[in-house]
């Protein structure tokens, strides 16, 4: 399996492997650290960080789905100041790259977080649009495309490290946003996020989440995830990392044949700590099979009818 390099160079940081593990599903690494060594990946998107600590939403906030499940957490974390503090000095003991996921109620609150994240070092900023912009209403930024572009500038503006853009799929298309981004200035995309569900239960008739609707992930959403990978990757040039549902080397093969430079693995993380690596060693054994020198030969490798 030696045979196939793994190496990716993604948006300029060169990670050993192709394989991340999504942000809100990971926590910072700690407990996953306990069953390997972090330095086994090649990145880790951090949970989600805001300006300040919150607490998230009120439980019930998981609920499993068919093939997946439903979320509504609602970004529940330290704050970016006690992650710079307390968080990122131990993930900075291994030979992994860090990306630091983070989400605003204002633009100017993503430009302060960009800022401190680049000071402290982190290898690359992750900027979730899928959070209400207060000032136009609580409309998520990332469903239209001039919101996601003046987040995008001000977070390059503050960043001295790449920026990648997470994509909502709950838009009509996708292209455009993702278009967008590219315009202003961002190094990377990724995609999807979780796609808005909900679930009901038919004897109280209450929605299962308290929140009534949640962020649906898992096996059941990479259908979807690869057809919007194949869509970004055909009218951007910036690379893609491609997430939602990858739980094996498979659905990582596929992810990068439609166009996506690196692949997150999430859900599958609560199914399995060791899902990440397996997939790793089998989009490698893929890859070898199919005669490559490298994974990144994979990449928008798809043959369309």
């Amino acid at each position: 399996m030696n045979k196939v390099s793994q190496q990716v160079n993604f948006a300029g940081i060169s990670m050993k492997n192709p394989v991340v593990v999504a942000s809100g599903t990971y926590g910072f690494g700690r407990e996953y650290g306990q069953f390997y060594d972090l330095s086994e990946l090649g990145g880790i998107c951090c949970k989600g960080l805001t300006l300040a600590p919150r607490e998230g939403n009120p439980p019930p906030r998981v609920a499993e789905t068919p093939m997946g499940i439903l979320n509504s957490v609602g970004l529940q974390n330290p704050g970016v100041d006690a992650f710079i503090a307390q968080e990122l000095p131990e993930l900075r003991k291994h030979d992994v790259k860090i990306i630091a996921n983070i989400s605003g109620n204002t633009p100017e609150e993503y430009g302060i977080m960009c800022q401190k994240l680049s000071d402290a070092g982190v290898d690359m900023i992750e900027v979730n649009v899928s959070c209400p912009n207060v000032k136009c209403g609580g409309l998520q930024y990332g469903v239209v495309p001039e919101m996601t572009a003046e987040v995008t500038e001000v977070a390059k503006k503050h960043s001295t490290v790449p920026v990648m853009v997470k994509l909502s799929p709950n838009v009509t298309d996708i292209t455009a946003i993702a278009k967008a981004v590219e315009s202003a200035g961002a190094d990377a995309v990724s995609l999807i996020n979780t796609v808005r569900g909900m679930r009901i239960d038919v004897n109280t008739r209450r929605p299962i989440l308290k929140m009534n609707t949640g962020g649906l992930s898992g096996p059941a959403v990479l259908p979807i995830a690869v057809r919007m990978v194949w869509e970004v990757a055909n009218v951007v040039n910036i690379p893609v990392l491609g997430m939602g549902g990858i739980a094996t080397g498979e659905d990582a093969a596929q992810m990068m044949l439609a166009g996506a430079s690196a692949v997150a693995v999430g859900t599958a993380n609560f199914v399995d700590p060791y899902a990440p690596l397996q997939v790793r060693d089998e989009l490698a054994a893929i890859a070898e099979r199919q005669g490559l020198s490298s994974v990144t030969e994979l990449t928008g490798g798809v043959l369309p009818w």
